[in-house]
């Protein structure tokens, strides 16, 4: 390995001064915690027979004479997501594990997961983004009962593990691990299907034939193939060493990903204080593996979501990020995968050309990974140069690539598909956004064209089919920020908008909404902050004004004069209709009390 890139190495010490006091009383109070929180030995008789009350006599007997590890499970299970369908029995399965390393294992509850696949476009993707933060109570309501010397968590999708990783880290004394269920195989290519979602658009195929399209690419149990926020958490998850090395991308129901279910299952109780090497999860995720985190999402070219998620996840453990973060390790982390959007490659396939195996290996080589971190594996991120693989029916690890079996999915270092990150943080006059440039190619990263205005999602498709924006533009969809509407994520715009690129057209994309992974080829400024709603400059574009985008140097600005816009009223539509129905005048508390994009979205103050 390679000395500790300069850039990194700054950027890491920039968090560490930022986070210092954060990061200290944060410590100071997992570590009261464990000292001073009611456990199981102290819970009262009549507490402690309400704990094991539902256990089999044999986990009873070991939970009433105190030397055997409990282990909360907490679950987001349920089989409306694919990849969360293989959870089922994952309890039953983990349960078994523990008993074999004489531990027991409880569901301590279970979590609420939506798939914004199925919510896309509808009133319900508006609760998407809030969930994650109810995920966050709801794991801490599970462990709440203090009984246990541990946990896992069972999550794969795009608000459910950030919000896992925050209740973690809320209870940061305890030792925790993370364990994935693994993509589903590889069905319609990727490309195909966006292929059609344009026919259809345009109007040239029927609604079966788009259905048979979507139908043949999400066909099966595990996460969708495409490298959107599913993926990329998985991703963040084993960089950060959460995962145990190797574990992201096997797929469900197979012999080797039953074999690190109960491997991860046995390895928290090795990191229990009664076991001699006591890790508790809140030291364990420290600011060098928060960077090693970032690192991977812009390596891999992973999902904008993070942007703000890894905002959250590290403010849970009194850790201070901000965008200008990611921009300036952007600056010296290259793009080294192509995975669809970003190429067109599905999971799968960058798991067969290397995977995680070698991208951290890459990156350590170069110094641009924290080597000298602790992981749920043991300490040292060079644990996760090693894949994991099945000898005579026994887990064993061996080493993973030192080069790419695909060179079109994975580059070298020395010879990235990017000199760039695949993550720019954009700025000027509109606010700060952030923009996904590895999917966009660089002659359309620059945009300069009259705007667009809409204040609604829904009112693109008609202005699309009666030719309004047969011509260059920047289209603003405003109003969709965090605490206007819960920050919905707006992939039903990309077909659209993509079959005006292809007409020749130059057109780009501002919002103070999302499209985490998915946002393809069409240059968008997304995540726009300050939002519209609570007085951003967005609320004062006009039909007409110019807008410069320009994904190369990071420019976001309205081409209109100081003067012109003071003597501006901000426009404020009347959002009251998209505060109710499906169950989203449930969260009006909630959504009142979100922070800005760039502070992670977040209703919990830590």
């Amino acid at each position: 390995m390679n000395l500790l890139n300069s850039t990194l190495n700054r950027v890491t010490q920039r968090i560490i001064k930022r986070s210092a006091a954060t990061r200290s009383r944060y410590l100071a109070r997992i570590d009261a915690a464990r000292d001073h929180t009611v456990h199981r030995s102290m819970l009262t008789c009549g507490n402690l027979a309400h704990g094991f009350a539902a256990c089999q006599p044999d986990d009873k007997a070991a939970l009433k004479n105190m030397v055997h590890s409990d282990i909360a499970i907490i679950t987001a299970y349920n089989d409306m997501l694919s990849a969360h369908q293989p959870y089922e029995h994952y309890p039953e399965k983990i349960r078994r594990a523990l008993r074999e390393v004489g531990a027991v294992g409880q569901v301590a509850g279970g979590v609420p997961a939506m798939c914004d696949g199925v919510t896309q476009g509808q009133d319900g993707m508006e609760l998407s983004l809030m969930s994650r933060d109810i995920i966050a109570m709801s794991a801490a309501v599970g462990l709440s009962h203090n009984m246990f010397d541990g946990a896992l968590f069972l999550g794969i999708c795009d608000k459910i593990v950030p919000g896992l990783v925050m209740a973690a880290l809320s209870f940061g004394h305890l030792p925790a691990v993370f364990i994935p269920s693994g993509p589903m195989n590889s069905g319609l290519p990727n490309k195909e299907k966006v292929r059609i979602r344009q026919l259809y658009v345009e109007g040239k195929v029927d609604r079966r034939a788009l259905l048979d399209a979507e139908a043949a690419s999400y066909h099966g149990i595990g996460t969708c193939t495409f490298y959107g926020t599913a993926n990329a958490n998985q991703m963040v998850m084993e960089m950060m060493g959460l995962h145990l090395p190797g574990a992201s991308f096997v797929h469900p129901d197979t012999p080797l990903r039953e074999a690190l279910t109960d491997a991860a299952a046995r390895q928290v109780t090795r990191l229990t204080s009664s076991a001699g090497s006591y890790m508790p999860v809140g030291r364990l995720v420290d600011e060098k593996v928060i960077v090693n985190g970032i690192v991977g999402l812009l390596a891999t070219g992973g999902s904008t979501n993070l942007t703000m998620h890894l905002v959250a996840m590290a403010q849970a453990a009194g850790i201070l990020i901000n965008w200008d973060d990611f921009s300036g390790l952007s600056e010296a982390v290259p793009l080294l995968c192509r995975i669809y959007p970003n190429g067109p490659a599905d999971i799968n396939q960058f798991h067969a050309a290397g995977g995680v195996a070698l991208v951290v290996r890459e990156l350590l080589d170069h110094g641009l990974l924290h080597n000298e971190v602790n992981t749920v594996a043991g300490y040292g991120l060079e644990r996760y140069t090693q894949e994991p693989w099945l000898e005579k029916g026994q887990l064993a690890w061996r080493d993973g690539p030192t080069a790419s079996l695909d060179d079109k999915v994975i580059a070298r270092v020395a010879g990235p598909f990017e000199q760039h990150g695949g993550t720019k943080v954009m700025s000027g006059n509109l606010g700060r956004a952030v923009m996904k440039t590895s999917a966009v190619p660089a002659d359309h990263q620059l945009i300069e064209a009259p705007a667009v205005v809409f204040n609604s999602q829904h009112d693109i498709q008609p202005a699309f089919e009666a030719g309004e924006l047969n011509k260059d533009c920047v289209v603003v969809v405003r109003f969709q920020g965090p605490q206007a509407n819960g920050m919905p994520e707006l992939h039903k715009l990309m077909p659209p908008l993509g079959v005006l690129l292809d007409r020749g057209f130059s057109v780009a994309l501002v919002t103070d909404g999302r499209l985490s992974g998915a946002s393809g080829k069409v240059p968008s400024a997304i995540h726009v902050t300050p939002e519209a709603f609570t007085g951003g400059m967005l609320a004062k574009v006009r039909n007409g004004d110019r807008i410069r985008v320009d994904g190369r140097t990071g420019e976001l600005t309205l081409l209109v004069s100081d003067a012109a816009l003071a003597a501006r009223d901000a426009d404020q539509p009347d959002l009251s209709t998209e505060h109710t129905g499906c169950g989203r005048e449930l969260f009006g508390a909630l959504r009142s009390q979100l922070s800005g994009a760039e502070q992670g979205a977040c209703c919990i103050k830590f």
